[in-house]
């Protein structure tokens, strides 16, 4: 069958597992994002992100000002 479409058995191999991971990852950030909108309550991920975003910001200000 894989002979029909020109697909060695590496490439098949290779196809199912990133597939796999992709699904993965779709179905870790639906979840994440169902959490959020039924308890309003930020992941301790998101709350990291959001803290180095501020001390970014932080930086750019003072920068700006040294300049």
């Amino acid at each position: 069958m894989l002979k029909d479409l020109g697909i060695h058995g590496g490439t098949l191999i290779a196809c199912l597992a990133m597939g796999y991971f992709v699904i993965k990852w779709a179905v870790k950030n639906a979840i994440l994002e169902a959490h959020y909108e039924i308890t309003g309550e930020k992941t301790e991920e998101e709350l990291m992100v959001e803290r180095m975003m501020e001390e970014d910001e932080k930086k750019r200000q003072i920068a700006k000002n040294e300049r």
